[in-house]
């Protein structure tokens, strides 16, 4: 028995031991398991996440601040300043997360003895703070315990709401000779105190930015250790040196992010009372002349507290921009356009004439060379044209922008378009000879060419562009609608035909936005309900849908370059701020020439089309022929009328009108410019005597040939880094007077 039970023993021990050895294996496992998928973790978090949790620590800790930094300056074509800066002295003030009201008020008292500070920006609601703050332990002496009653018993108010109808309670009830009262040093703390308040924390906020003298600021700046959060640094205001209005605007501090556009702007680092462009180039370049904040480290303790803040980045001011605009061709051209539009205005039938326009492009780049557009000023109460009290002579603004911005039939400089469109669909061959006749559909009135109303004369594709034959036109639409003409019969086009012109006008530039480097473009107007005979008619003579200069300008660049629609744009380069001030800074980029398509005609099409438009200049009937007569840079072109309608803001009613129209280019071998002029509402229709805007475009053309030989014979070489000129005239306009 003694055996048997040892060896029972020595089994159950064995068995224990066994037991005991599994499970430390399966422990040692398990830990084992564990520092792995830990260091797994680390790995991963380190390696693979690393740069995301860094990130988002650098988003707590580091935080760009809204330091004052040069805004980029924006110059022209040969290097003359256009937009500037002007440095001036600013005492500013920044708040911290944890800044309690009663400190700021502290300061602003004391700022207030050191400094003049305008009130006349402070509201009631400023002053009811002020007497609050004043009347601290007694604010409810104007309010009875019966109307805090009321409103504390109402059930059907929350807690929240309650407080605030209290606390309006209270404010209304403060007597107005009680905010009559305060002194003008209690002003001067309330002025001060608001401007501190209306920012956000660690955004320096301008308490005075203009007009601070060197004694106040000497003042501050000796008392600067006192005064927490306060300091004496330099603003910049924008001051323009050119009243071109598609330079834009920016808004003021004061004013910051437009509410239709802070989103945008928040989400890009932007802070709230941020100086932002508020149009055209300022507008479409903000992120590029905006330039880069500082960046400041908070230095928390160990509640959380800010105790300290180190600069990180001290910021960049922003990059220049080189327009492709040459101001010395666009101020002569402005003068012959506002010379013409004012002696037109003395012509009869001119009530409705108050704009002009003309844009001057370079069709192998795109470049805008010169931007025109003027219009007559109206009263806004009267909306009669305004005069100039002391001379008498009407008030024209720059309007360069509704070179874009706004849209006008065309006439029959769309003609070379709708030739192209039909060699394209294959309505017509080139050469091919039709009937210039009076057209009859049905009972409608005829419709006919202006040089021929009644008779019949034989003309091929290049005569219909060089005498403007409306019925050539007409009859080419026919065939693209799959109709033939029969005299005195009803037919009505299907909208693919109308569809096929449209389509055919759009590859040209017509009816379709440019791509304009700048914001606000419009692409014309079009019915796409209408499908009568008369009107795809009036379509193929531009009698119909409405165009923008800009467009006009585009189509006959296409026409020259050889069928390249290239995207205009009047930024020529961006460059790097200038190290020295007497020279542009390093070429950042250049923009380069982008098509947005090709005609989808072959190049004996074009070319024929060009020739038909050289005619126009050069042929004997030739409708250009009169003005372009001599004109030895061998150029061509194409003329146009549309019978418009003009709305009469003084009658409130619409009247008949003319507008006139004129597209070219020029040298005609190789064209280095392409233009367009347009002249909406020209005449009335029962005054209108001649095509003025053809040796109104003479006289443009010669005028910028006549600069540019000017500047041959001066034989200026280019450099790298052009040197910085001084603005042609001596405006400058302050973005605060401006505003």
């Amino acid at each position: 028995m003694k055996k048997i039970t040892t060896q029972r023993t020595r089994t159950s021990k064995a068995k224990q031991r066994a037991h005991l050895t599994f499970r430390m294996n399966v422990l040692f496992l398990t830990i084992f398991i564990l520092f792995t998928m830990l260091i797994f973790r680390l790995g991963y978090l380190q390696i693979v996440k690393g740069e995301e949790y860094t990130s988002l620590l650098a988003r707590t800790e580091e935080v760009p601040v809204n330091t004052s930094v040069p805004r980029g300056r924006i110059f022209d074509t040969e290097g003359r300043i256009l937009v500037d800066n002007k440095a001036e002295r600013a005492i500013t003030y920044t708040k911290m997360q944890t800044t309690k009201a009663e400190e700021m008020w502290t300061i602003a008292e004391q700022l207030a003895l050191l400094i003049e500070k305008d009130d006349k920006s402070i509201t009631k609601s400023d002053l009811q703070d002020y007497w609050l703050r004043k009347n601290s332990e007694n604010i409810y002496v104007n309010v009875s315990e019966e109307e805090r009653k009321a409103i504390q018993d109402n059930d059907e108010l929350t807690n929240s709401e309650k407080t605030s109808q209290i606390n309006r309670l209270i404010r209304e009830a403060i007597p107005q000779e009680d905010l009559d009262s305060f002194s003008k040093e209690d002003r001067e703390i309330i002025a001060i105190y608001r401007e501190m308040a209306s920012g956000y924390a660690l955004s320096p906020q301008i308490i005075k930015g203009e007009d601070v003298t060197a004694e106040e600021f000497a003042r501050v700046s000796e008392r600067l250790g006192e005064l927490k959060g306060v300091n004496t640094t330099t603003d910049w205001r924008r001051v323009r040196n050119s009243n071109l209005a598609i330079l834009g605007t920016t808004t003021l501090p004061k004013e910051g992010i437009p509410r239709s556009s802070l989103n945008h702007y928040l989400a890009r680092d932007y802070s709230r009372n941020d100086r932002v462009g508020r149009s055209y180039v300022e507008q479409q370049y903000e992120e590029i002349l905006q330039g880069q904040k500082s960046v400041v480290k908070n230095i928390t303790d160990g509640k959380g507290r800010v105790i300290d803040t180190q600069t990180v980045y001290e910021g960049d001011p922003g990059k220049d921009i080189v327009l492709s605009i040459d101001t010395e061709v666009q101020a002569r051209l402005e003068e012959v356009v506002t010379n013409r539009l004012l002696e037109m205005k003395r012509d009869v039938g001119t009530q409705h004439l108050d704009r002009m326009f003309f844009t001057l492009m370079d069709p192998n780049t795109g470049e805008i060379i010169a931007m025109v557009g003027k219009i007559l000023r109206r009263d806004a109460e009267t909306q009669e044209f305004a005069r100039d009290p002391e001379t008498g002579s009407y008030i024209v603004d720059d309007y360069a922008f509704g070179t874009f911005t706004t849209a006008y039939e065309a006439g029959s400089t769309v003609k070379a378009g709708t030739l192209l469109t039909g060699y394209r669909e294959n309505a017509i061959n080139v050469g091919d000879s039709k009937v210039d006749e009076p057209i009859f559909i049905a009972q409608d009135r005829p419709k006919s060419s202006v040089f021929n109303r009644s008779g019949r004369i034989p003309m091929n594709d290049l005569t219909a562009l060089e005498r403007s034959s409306n019925v050539y036109m007409f009859k080419t639409a026919f065939t693209l609608a799959g109709e033939t003409y029969q005299p005195r019969e009803s037919v009505n086009f299907n909208f693919d035909a109308f569809d096929k012109l449209r389509n055919g006008y759009a590859q040209l530039g017509l009816g379709v936005p440019t791509g304009i480097d700048l914001p606000g473009e419009v692409a014309g107007y079009s019915d796409p309900t209408q499908d009568s005979a008369g009107k795809l008619l009036d379509l193929s003579i531009g009698q119909y849908d409405t165009y923008t200069p800009l467009q006009l300008t585009q189509f006959i660049s296409t026409i020259a370059n050889g069928g390249k629609r290239l995207k205009p744009h009047v930024v020529k380069e961006i460059r790097e701020p200038s190290e020295s001030g007497e020279r542009l800074g390093a070429l950042s980029m250049e923009v380069k020439p982008q098509v947005l398509n090709v005609l989808e005609n072959t190049q004996r099409e074009i070319n024929h089309v060009r020739e038909g438009m050289r005619r126009v200049y050069q042929g004997s009937q030739g409708t250009a022929r009169g003005a372009f007569n001599g004109f030895k840079y061998n150029g061509a072109g194409k003329t146009g009328t549309a019978e418009t309608f003009a709305y009469d803001p003084v009658r409130k009613r619409m009247f008949e009108t003319v507008t006139l129209t004129h597209v070219g280019f020029a040298p005609f071998d190789n064209p280095s410019i392409a233009y367009s002029t347009l002249i909406p509402w020209a005449s009335t229709r029962d005054d209108y005597t001649t095509n003025s805007s053809t040796p109104l475009t003479r006289e443009l053309v010669d005028a910028y040939f006549e600069i540019l030989e000017k500047r041959r014979a001066e034989q200026i070489e280019e450099d790298l880094h052009p040197t910085i000129k001084p603005s042609l005239n001596q405006l400058q306009v302050d973005e605060e007077d401006e505003q």
